[in-house]
């Protein structure tokens, strides 16, 4: 990345920060005509091509200054809908969890560091659907990714352990708590996961019972739950899932959502080790538990994108224009991420400071229009 290069992207991604509306190129000229012009904006998003590596530039000092052997490597996909924009590799139809229907916009696989508090984002892929498939139930055709949001999670996880950045658990959500993820970061990676499971897996409650296949779904197995701080928690458990050659933590825990509605979360642990308790020599449920809401931090991290970050509000047409400004939303989130260190601000009361700042300018500058005008006078 050139110089130059940078100071447009230092540039663009402050826009995004100050900007409440269409993040543009004539926005960003318009606001600094004597500093950059429309042409230099559109030549930025055109001829370059950001990735991973790109932002690992940005973060990687950061990154060193809070890093942790107590850190976590969080995962997580979100979808961004743009029903007005044009189809193409970028801009396609996916199904989204969280509304349960099919969207059109644009699919973001994300890699954030947690640790000391603070959340940094390491690595990202937009889901690009160049292959054209026909499916053999259906007989319908379509395009899809040329690799699985699973294999793209595990060669994150691989390029980031090359990084020699230290940490401790992978977190995911049920999506990615397949065997082949379990398998790639225990066994041949070294490392641990939290993650849930779909309440129909099926485990094991002895090597015995593995041994003679004897497996149950989870959420017929005996775990008995206590209330432990209001909060309804098994106790850890020991247990085989189905396929995965090696022991697993099991604990269940009674959550309930927004609505007051109650549902039983099954999380497995690979780190046998780190949830005793010294004193009594007895797995801690809560412990592990408490790795595990540091999850939350990806959802945050999405919210803010979307709502801060200006990642969705911008009228770009080509794909490398749209995914340039995808990757410069990203950056404009580490800078917000950093603002909250110093600051000790969160992201949307630094957005709401920054919205403030700008009413009380423009107040300012009606003030001075009208003065010695008719209109003036008006509601005097």
């Amino acid at each position: 990345m050139t110089i130059r290069t940078r100071r447009l992207l230092d540039l663009y991604t402050d826009y995004f920060l100050i900007s409440f509306g269409q993040a543009t190129a004539t926005g960003l000229a318009a606001l600094l005509p004597q500093v950059v012009s429309h042409d230099q904006v559109t030549r930025f998003l055109s001829n370059n091509e950001f990735d991973g590596k790109d932002l690992w530039k940005v973060v990687k000092p950061h990154v060193h200054e809070m890093q942790s052997e107590d850190g976590c490597l969080i995962f997580d996909d979100t979808i961004e809908e743009k029903p007005y924009t044009d189809s193409n590799e970028l801009i396609g139809t996916y199904f989204d969890h969280v509304t349960n229907r099919y969207v059109k916009g644009v699919n973001i696989l994300t890699g954030l560091y947690y640790s000391r508090d603070i959340a940094l984002l390491v690595d990202f892929e937009l889901i690009q659907k160049t292959k054209w498939v026909t499916d053999p139930k259906t007989g319908k055709e379509s395009f899809q990714s040329e690799e699985t949001k699973n294999a793209i999670m595990r060669r994150m996880i691989e390029g980031f352990i090359r990084k020699q950045v230290p940490f401790r658990y992978v977190l995911a959500d049920i999506w990615f708590a397949c065997v082949e993820n379990m398998v790639f970061i225990k066994q041949k990676k070294r490392k641990d996961f939290v993650f849930p499971l779909k309440s129909n897996r099926r485990i094991a409650l002895s090597e015995v019972d593995r041994q003679n296949k004897h497996f149950v779904s989870v959420s017929d197995s005996p775990i008995p739950t206590a209330c432990k701080g209001g909060t309804a928690i098994s106790s850890c458990r020991r247990i085989y899932l189905d396929k995965v050659p090696f022991p697993l933590l099991l604990v269940a825990s009674v959550v309930t959502d927004h609505e007051g509605n109650s549902s039983i979360l099954y999380l497995v642990m690979s780190d046998l080790t780190q949830v005793f308790s010294p004193r009594k020599h007895r797995l801690d449920a809560p412990a592990m538990l408490a790795v595990y809401k540091k999850r939350w931090k990806i959802e945050e991290f999405h919210k803010s994108l979307k709502s801060n970050a200006a990642f969705a509000k911008s009228p770009t047409k080509r794909v490398r224009t749209q995914s340039n400004h995808f990757f410069a939303s990203l950056v404009a989130f580490v800078k917000m991420e950093a603002l909250r260190v110093t600051t000790r601000l969160n992201h949307f009361a630094t957005k709401a400071k920054l919205c403030q700042a700008a009413l009380a300018a423009a107040l300012e500058r009606l003030t001075e229009m009208k003065k010695g005008s008719e209109l003036s006078y008006i509601t005097s």
